[in-house]
């Protein structure tokens, strides 16, 4: 029987390769086994070609303990030797060159359709019949079924932790240097993020700039930077919209806080507040925010200008009055 690269058959437990599994302890396999005495192992576990255990390691724990020496299977083909390679390995120690981040988003997306290309077997398979005969497959070290669960259990297997939002941004950022209907400028910035982070670079600011270049490419540039180098330009502009976000989040939460508890914030606080404003007036473009300004915002930043001034007047007074005391 056939599905999408994959062919049923029965093969000798004792010829199946398990290799480095990050969770040691299968669990509680009793339900499982009493499952399986009672209907029989109705979801077979998954191999590759060469028997390398992809899914089901806690079905194949039961069968041994119960004493069985054969089992059914679904050998998937099509499996990237890289993935097989590292599922086959016996100890961590055979690992002696560490995958890059790059490689483990890819590894990774490989190991979540796996998981969901099982998952999707087995609804297929019970949902028919009486849930009382469903044998439990969802506990530690099994498939999960589509979605959020299956992104974690395979970083887990991966790195050993939950890392899947870490790597869902790589792949989203690999994706976008190999989607042609991007521009070229846009496919070689994304590229570059990817060999920064394979360099040790963190993936949270990549990611932003990368979205922040897919969204200022669907605008042109002014006429003003049409001969700038684009990949430089986009990488530029990619800052700088994440820069005023992050400001923009900074003065959102002075505010809230401003409200929450209505008393002076400390020096300490106002320091550090002009020290991440310096330099903010560099940012913008005097004719673009020109003709972009509204009224309301034009009276806005007067009324900030003016109390600002008040404020250094103030200051200047209260600092030379103490000086000379």
């Amino acid at each position: 029987m056939s599905d999408k690269g994959h062919v049923e058959l029965e093969r000798r437990i004792d010829s199946i390769t398990v290799g480095v599994r990050h969770r040691k302890d299968p669990g509680d396999l009793n339900a499982l086994m009493q499952s399986i005495e009672e209907v029989g192992l109705l979801q077979p576990v998954t191999i590759t070609p060469d028997g390398v255990l992809i899914c089901g390691w806690r079905r194949l724990e039961a069968l041994r303990r119960l004493g069985r020496r054969t089992l059914n299977v679904w050998v998937r083909s099509g499996i990237s030797d890289q993935l097989s390679h590292l599922l086959a390995q016996q100890d961590e120690n055979e690992q002696r060159k560490p995958l890059s981040p790059v490689e483990t988003a890819r590894l990774y997306a490989e190991i979540k359709v796996l998981q969901d290309e099982e998952a999707a077997r087995c609804k297929a398979r019970t949902q028919f019949g009486n849930a009382s005969r469903t044998e439990e497959s969802t506990g530690p070290g099994e498939s999960p079924g589509p979605g959020g669960d299956s992104r974690t259990r395979a970083a887990q297997l991966l790195t050993g932790t939950d890392t899947s939002q870490r790597l869902e941004r790589i792949n989203w950022i690999a994706s976008i240097a190999e989607d042609e209907s991007m521009t070229e400028s846009v496919r070689e910035f994304a590229s570059n993020m990817l060999t920064e982070i394979d360099n040790d670079a963190p993936v949270a600011p990549a990611f932003k700039r990368v979205k922040a270049a897919v969204e200022l490419a669907s605008s042109p540039p002014p006429p003003a930077q049409d001969e700038q180098d684009e990949v430089a330009r986009l990488a530029a502009e990619a800052l700088k919209r994440v820069q005023e976000e992050e400001n923009a989040k900074r003065l959102r939460a002075l505010r809230s806080k401003a409200k929450r508890a209505p008393k002076h914030h400390s020096p300490r606080s106002f320091v550090l507040m002009w020290s991440e404003l310096e330099g903010w007036t560099a940012l913008y473009d005097v004719a673009e925010l020109a003709a972009a300004l509204k009224d309301d915002d034009w009276a806005r930043f007067e009324r900030v200008v003016a109390e600002t001034i008040e404020l250094r007047d103030q200051l200047r007074e209260a600092r030379t009055a103490a000086a000379s005391a």
